[in-house]
């Protein structure tokens, strides 16, 4: 059977969905988390996260900061911070303590959020980088 390739997306509707690197269980970090890609966290982290990629914080992970900016947010675990992300998705297991501003919010029934939510329009989505802060 003959496979027809997918061209490759444009990077503007490529999702940002993959993950490069992961802080497992019974790790604890501090500092800052800065990059390109996306990354897992199942661990401890505190300090500031600065990704253009996706954030993914696992089931057994606890994020304390004072600010994320990413790409995307996916939270199954807990976070003590504001969260400055095009997309943000909170689990039926997650947990925010914080302000949210997003261009997309989605939950599941049982997820906790507990802060502001700015939603904003799909020209201003773009979480800006600490070099592009406004």
């Amino acid at each position: 059977m003959l496979r027809k390739e997918n061209p490759k997306l444009p990077d503007t509707i490529r999702p940002a969905a993959k993950v490069e690197t992961v802080l497992g269980p019974g790790i604890a970090l501090q500092g800052t988390l800065t990059g390109k890609g996306g990354v897992r966290l199942e661990g401890s982290f505190e300090g500031k996260i600065l990704l253009e990629g996706l954030l993914v914080v696992g089931e057994t992970a606890k994020v304390i900061s004072e600010e994320i900016r990413a790409h995307s947010v996916s939270v199954a675990g807990t976070i003590q911070a504001n969260i400055v992300a095009s997309r943000v998705h909170i689990t039926r297991t997650g947990r925010v303590w914080g302000d949210v501003s997003t261009g997309s919010l989605s939950t599941e029934e049982g997820g906790f959020l507990k802060g502001r939510v700015q939603m904003q329009d799909a020209d201003d989505s773009e979480a800006p980088t600490e070099a592009g802060e406004s």
